[in-house]
């Protein structure tokens, strides 16, 4: 276990009444801040000098958390998931970043003018971006960074999310070549975009991860330059990457050449990489960490209750969802009655209830409420086991299985973590239960987990998303095709053809009506179980502030500091 540095002493000074409750695990993540020094009493004895002032020390600006997971990738043009994000927002910037009231603002752009039809965008750079190695961050790196991801050989899960720009699908399918794609650095300092259609929620994609730069200089010389800390990783954000023990720890430290350094109070953040909630929450209680839970982790499930009554949890809404994927490509999956029985036969509220805890809502559909309000409703019943066993007979004899005892033993897999073992054992007692299956539980390490995901290689897997910006295409686009982030081999023509109606709707209205529409369709066909709405979980040293949680559940460190 790592040594408590001088932050460390919050935990001793705020919770030691709820130690004496006797909690197995116990955190704060509110409490009284030491107390100050008193100031010194004069001598009974005459004296002749005043005794001196006590110097005040300040803490030190260094964050320590646990990242969970070792990311898949640290360039920003190849990431999908949550560990890697949680450094790449640290360290890189678009031409916008979303502020603390969730509001894209200028970021590496200091001037933005978009034309009356809303298709052309230009972006001038602020003249002291810098990337950390002092080069100038220029409009080629952004051009030449969007290309590579539309690019298909270089293999970027996201290149759909740059499908907005004009040409973009059609250079990445090969249609139309990388000069026609609607990015074009007219010079250093000026970007030009033309979009396909009108898109109110751009600039919100602009300070996404994959709009971020790249040095073309750098990846030039060094086509590797993102697996590993050093003098070739270079970055634009805040803070920047000095060192990657890889599955061990990382460290980010303040990038003096950031633009904006100067909002910068942080010194260094320290990022473990421990797969265990249960060392998480200990660590945070012994003041080896400052931050645990969300959003790379999840706190112990055992100690939730008692923390949730203790008012020890923060939890907030997040625009994300929790789902199963099936492989559709395989039986029995490729039935969509199976599917659905195996959907209609889970209690989500007894999981959100007794499993996860950590005050989810239950969800019976894919966009979250803060996209669709009306899905606090949802498209079906939950728990509606009756139907459940009707569609599974049905479906059984669809595809020549005389009854459910007679189908092979269906595997369940997911990735190493508490909170997943124990959903998983939820919902393979509730399917032998309710449907009379047999499950086979299979878990793995994430970065292997997901290959095989990928490639395929499962029956049911548990994945989910969180948006990456605030609006229901970006759950829906997932399944147009079956590229990108959709591994369920599932697609449909009138599904895609809905999507691609709502990009030239101009009245949100009727605009968000074929979005309906078109979830309606994908929650019919089921090829993804959705399970709950999630909520970001955590807890904290309480002398941190500053810490900005989106609605999207990611966090930015820019801003945070220690009183």
């Amino acid at each position: 276990m790592m040594t408590a540095n001088k932050n460390s002493n919050w935990w001793n000074k705020t919770v030691k009444a709820v130690l004496a409750t006797g909690l197995t695990v116990s955190l704060a993540a509110c409490g009284q801040a030491p107390e100050a020094a008193k100031p010194a009493q004069p001598s009974q004895q005459a004296t002749t000098q005043p005794a001196p002032a006590k110097e005040t020390k300040q803490p030190e600006q260094v964050l320590r958390l646990n990242n969970f997971t070792e990311p898949l990738s640290l360039h920003p043009g190849m990431i999908t998931d949550v560990w890697s994000s949680n450094v790449i927002f640290q360290t890189f910037e678009g031409l916008t970043r979303i502020d603390k009231d969730g509001v894209p603002q200028p970021a590496i752009a200091q001037e933005i003018k978009a034309s009356d039809d809303l298709l052309t965008y230009t972006f001038t750079l602020r003249d002291n971006a810098k990337w950390s190695n002092g080069d100038p961050v220029t409009a080629h790196d952004f051009e030449n960074a969007w290309k590579w991801v539309l690019d298909a050989k270089n293999g970027s899960e996201y290149a759909y999310q740059l499908f907005y720009v004009k040409n973009a699908e059609a250079a990445f399918s090969g249609k139309a070549k990388p000069e026609e794609i609607g990015v074009k650095a007219t010079d250093d300092k000026t970007l030009v975009v033309q979009l396909e259609n009108p898109t109110p929620f751009f600039l919100e994609l602009t300070a996404f991860y994959s709009y971020f730069p790249v040095n073309t200089k750098v990846a030039k010389e060094h086509p590797d330059w993102a697996k590993d800390a050093g003098p070739n990783y270079t970055s634009n954000g805040p803070f920047k990457l000095t060192s990657w023990d890889h599955k061990n720890k990382l460290v980010l430290e303040k990038n003096e050449n950031y633009w904006d350094a100067g909002t910068v109070k942080l010194t260094k953040i320290e990022m473990n990489i421990i797969n265990d909630a249960n060392t998480e929450l200990s660590m945070l209680e012994n003041g080896d960490l400052d931050w645990a839970g969300a959003p790379t982790g999840n706190l112990p499930l055992d100690a939730m209750q008692t923390l949730k009554e203790k008012g020890l949890l923060e939890i907030t809404p997040k625009a994300g969802t929790y789902w199963y994927e099936f492989n559709t490509q395989q039986k029995p999956f490729n039935n969509k009655k199976i599917r659905q029985a195996f959907a209609l036969a889970i209690s989500r509220q007894d999981i959100v209830d007794n499993v996860t805890q950590g005050g989810e809502l239950v969800a019976t559909a894919v966009v979250p409420p803060t996209m669709f309000a009306e899905n606090t409703q949802g498209l079906f019943k939950d728990n509606d086991v009756e139907k459940a066993k009707q569609l599974l007979a049905e479906g059984m004899k669809e595809e020549g299985y005389a009854s459910a005892d007679k189908l092979p033993p269906i595997t369940l897999s997911y990735n190493t973590e508490e909170a997943q073992t124990k959903i998983a054992q939820a919902v393979q007692d509730m399917w032998q239960k309710n449907l009379g299956v047999q499950v086979k539980l299979e878990n793995q390490e994430w970065n292997v987990y997901y290959e095989n995901v990928k490639n395929g290689k499962f029956q049911v897997a548990r994945m989910g998303w969180t948006g990456d910006f605030n609006d229901p295409i970006n759950f829906l686009e997932i399944f147009r095709t079956k590229e990108g982030n959709n591994h369920t081999g599932w697609e449909s023509k009138a599904y895609a053809e809905l999507l691609a109606k709502s990009s030239k709707e101009k009245d949100a209205a009727k605009r968000k009506a074929i979005l309906q529409d078109a979830e309606k369709l994908l929650v019919d066909e089921m090829p993804v179980i959705p399970f709950y709405f999630k909520s970001t979980v955590y807890a904290k040293n309480p002398n941190l502030k500053d810490v900005v949680i989106s609605g999207l559940g990611n966090a930015q460190y820019k801003w945070a500091y220690f009183e």
